[in-house]
């Protein structure tokens, strides 16, 4: 192994974080509304008009994603049947309703990121599953659990009110519904609320333009099934983002496009995806009884803790990583048991694993300036780590040019170019793959703010940060839940099962309290503050959101960690999972109080 120079390293990632940095953090990115609400417009589902619901249902749940579909099946499972999920898109499925842009699939290997594979008996096609196979999964848990008939869909709650004196929540939507629930459940998801650059000109451009997730193909032909996207064969189009979304659709842009200019602020590290079709015989001999559950705990333990499983399951890129790093650790002699030397081993494998990653550029790429442009200084989990096996040789394509703008971003936008450096490059098009807001207050990202207890509003309970117990419930906020990652697992190699989880955990909490006869459960103050102290106490398993982190999404731009978001249990993923099988388990439900 070519021996690496790590005090060298640590210099270059330094001196690229240094480029990047801004300091207007998230407040570079800006909300569509107004003149961009136009972006926010569904291309996929026409509206159809409705009448104002005005009635009332046990549980309201706001969100038609994977957390919405888990909760309501283990409600529905549980025997409560009187269910709603309010959700913004034409039909369920939530990221997965919006993200159909070309070449879009999981990241995370489809046995475990899928859900309920096994109650609805569907077998993935691939390792990692194209879009329209898991828009057509979310479909089909809707289906199988009954959730269509009571769902409002197109619907966006703009208040969500607690009534003390009957024991219910109102809820309000932009379709003129005034209806109230027993329970209320929010699974607003991390990656819901596209956002554009502030880029200076942005509303002057005269071309066509449009979000990755709400992909135009009247514009551009093609299909989210991957038919050729024909109408772009004499367009000049711009991408504006190099993070996952674009990773997966560069390559089918490339094969279209007459030409594509790529416009890279912080290349993304892209490693070996090696997708393949599922073997439908060894599906079947390994779908036994109880084998997605294995499946993920396995996924899981192979990502923390330090007792590793016998057997990978997934065996793919996130699961090779914590491996090596849990490795070199353990190779340690036992005098260097010592946090400082285990970290520097931590550091030292992701040091040789990024190597790895960037001579795969120099391998792949053929002109040696654009692959130095393609390589990632960084840390492997200082953004989120991408898989490919056709993007880095998208660039060797004649029409596909990779503008980077030496970590500044694009200079600005005329009304028919992109200028970066004062050069102008003049496009029929601009896709915007410029992601999700993360870092930004609950309210704004869900689109209301929430009225608790004495007319407490959730953006005073969090006005210095979230708390919750669990990430799922907080004090002030009775018979609300919250489906999350933060402050709980914090998986997020594979949000699901962090859904998966605090699913059922909600559906097992309504329905002790349906079955006792109680009309409220809430979290206490002393069982949140407990839960908050218990996150601060001890070491954060990871490197999510680290200082030194060339700026993104994972550490609020540069500006530090979101830390009350990123938060989570300090033994790690599979420790929260058995604690919380535990804890639910006993059935007293500690922490909460029932009326």
């Amino acid at each position: 192994m070519t021996t690496i120079d790590i005090d060298a390293l640590k210099q270059r990632y330094a001196e690229e974080r240094a480029k990047r940095l801004r300091a207007d953090g998230n407040d570079q990115y800006i909300q569509l509304k107004d003149q961009l609400a136009h972006y926010l417009d569904d291309p996929y589902t026409p509206v159809t008009d409705r009448v104002p619901k005005t009635d009332h249902v046990t549980v309201a749940f706001i969100g038609g994603g994977f957390a919405g579909l888990i909760t309501c099946a283990r409600l529905k499972e549980a025997g409560i049947d009187d269910v709603r999920i309010v959700e913004k898109g034409g039909d369920f499925g939530g990221t997965w309703y919006w993200n159909r842009y070309p070449g879009a699939m999981c990241d995370t290997a489809s046995f475990v990121y899928m859900p309920l594979l096994e109650e609805t008996g569907h077998m993935p096609s691939e390792k990692y599953a194209h879009a329209p196979e898991i828009l057509e999964h979310s479909q089909r848990i809707a289906k199988h659990y009954d959730l269509y008939d009571n769902a409002l869909l197109h619907t966006e709650v703009t208040d969500l009110e607690w009534r003390d004196e009957d024991s219910r929540w109102v809820i309000r939507t932009n379709r003129g519904d005034e209806f109230t629930a027993q329970f209320v459940a929010m699974g607003l998801g991390p990656l819901h609320v596209p956002k554009l650059p502030g880029i200076p000109g942005i509303q002057d451009f005269k071309g066509h333009s449009f979000h990755t997730s709400r992909w135009d193909y009247d514009y551009t032909g093609g299909d989210p099934a991957g038919a050729p996207m024909e109408k772009l064969a004499d367009k000049r189009v711009a991408i504006i983002g190099t993070g996952a979304t674009a990773v997966q659709c560069i390559p089918e842009l490339a094969k279209a496009c007459g030409e594509l200019f790529v416009f890279q602020r912080t290349p993304s590290s892209v490693d070996v995806r090696a997708n393949r079709p599922t073997d439908p015989e060894w599906f079947a001999e390994m779908a036994t009884e109880g084998w997605q559950r294995r499946w993920l705990e396995n996924f899981t333990a192979n990502l923390g803790g330090f007792v590793l499983p016998e057997e990978d399951l997934v065996e793919d890129g996130w699961t090779d990583l914590a491996r090596r790093i849990r490795e070199k650790i353990m190779s340690l002699p036992p005098e260097d048991f010592t946090p400082e030397k285990m970290l520097a081993a931590y550091e030292t494998s992701d040091y040789e694993k990024m190597s790895e990653i960037r001579a795969r550029v120099d391998e792949l790429v053929a002109d040696p300036e654009t692959a130095e442009n393609l390589k990632a200084w960084y840390r492997q989990l200082c953004k989120r780590p991408c898989f490919h096996d056709e993007y880095l040789q998208s660039f060797n394509q004649p029409g596909v040019h990779l503008v980077d703008t030496a970590g500044k971003g694009v200079e600005r936008i005329t009304e028919h170019s992109v200028v970066v450096s004062g050069v102008e490059y003049e496009v029929d098009c601009i896709i915007y793959a410029s992601g999700f807001e993360v870092g930004t207050p609950f309210e704004r990202r869900a689109g209301y703010d929430i009225t608790g207890r004495d007319g407490l509003k959730l953006s005073e309970a969090w006005a210095n940060g979230m708390v919750t117990k669990h990430g799922t419930h907080v004090h002030g906020f009775p018979n609300a839940f919250i489906v999350q990652i933060g402050q709980g697992a914090n998986l997020v190699a594979n949000v699901p099962h962090n859904f998966t989880e605090g699913g059922l955990t909600i559906a097992m909490i309504i329905k002790h309290a349906l079955d006792g006869g109680y009309r409220e459960v809430e979290v206490t103050q002393k069982g949140q503050d407990d839960w908050m102290e218990l996150l601060y106490s001890g070491p954060q398993l990871g490197a999510i959101g680290n200082a030194d982190c060339t700026p993104g999404y994972y550490n609020n731009e540069g500006k530090g960690a979101a830390v009350d978001w990123f938060l989570g249990y300090p033994g790690g993923a599979m420790a929260y999972f058995q604690y919380l099988d535990q804890w639910r388990s006993k059935g007293d439900f500690a922490g909460l109080e029932f009326r």
